[in-house]
């Protein structure tokens, strides 16, 4: 009887921490390389004890076939891949935005190695994705990823069969609706360039001896760090609030 109280307990508390791990592995912040395999793997121990007396009405009784028992398993990690891809797509909305940003500033070319997306990225990026991940952490943004991953439970019911089709028109649209996000937090700077650009070229027909480029450059590039720095807190607001309506649909308000 003991025997079978355990082995019942062991696999809720694997199904349980299959779901929250591979969202702590995939998610930006704790899924960085600089954050330690063994600290992901305590923390996602640690939210699924916690975690374990709420969820286990929802979770299956240990089946009798190991193929079965393994299609459970695969559900669990697709489930937690599917929610952390959520904040991934969102977290990359601020990478486009800076490429927009490093093209108008023209510092496309000026690259240094993210250590949130993990590759070479260019400045603005860098710096947008940084302040990005802390602020999610700032503002406690990681709770409501948590709560998802709790009520997720109530629509991904483990054992199950999984709504592809619905996840992955719901992955498609937050891609679309990041690459526009990007856009429309890079649009102050996109403005500003445009207005740049054509004052530069009625210059440059006033004044033909005028060397152009020469001159024109620091002043871009001033300008545009000028106008990133004044516009910066509303592009943060503009990205917390997409990262918070991402999750809006599974928390069940």
């Amino acid at each position: 009887m003991l025997g079978e109280f355990l082995e019942i307990n062991v696999w809720i508390l694997l199904m349980v921490m299959t779901r929250i791990g591979t969202i702590l592995t995939l998610i930006p912040g704790f899924g960085a390389g600089y954050v330690t395999p063994r600290f992901r793997l305590g923390l996602t121990f640690a939210i699924s004890f916690l975690l374990l007396p709420v969820l286990t009405p929802y979770l299956p009784p240990l089946p009798n076939e190991p193929a079965l028992m393994f299609l459970i398993l695969a559900g669990e990690v697709v489930i937690g891949a599917f929610l952390a891809s959520i904040a991934s797509i969102t977290v990359a909305s601020l990478q486009a935005a800076g490429t927009f940003i490093s093209y108008f500033a023209s510092l496309a070319n000026a690259l240094v190695q993210d250590v949130v997306v993990e590759q070479q990225s260019s400045v603005i990026s860098g710096f947008l994705s940084t302040i990005g991940i802390v602020l999610i952490f700032v503002t406690d943004l990681h709770h409501l990823v948590i709560r998802a991953y709790v009520e997720s439970y109530a629509l991904f019911v483990p054992g199950r069969p999984i709504m592809f089709g619905d996840m992955l028109e719901v992955v498609a649209r937050h891609v679309a609706d990041a690459f526009a996000l990007g856009l429309k937090m890079a649009s102050p700077l996109l403005l500003v360039a445009m207005v740049y650009y054509l004052s530069l070229g009625v210059l440059g027909r006033l004044m033909p001896t005028l060397q152009v480029f020469f001159f024109g450059l620091p002043v871009q590039i001033a300008l545009q760090i000028w106008v990133l720095m004044l516009s910066l807190s509303g592009i943060m607001l503009v990205f917390l609030q997409a990262f918070y309506d991402g999750y809006v649909p599974f928390l069940g308000l």
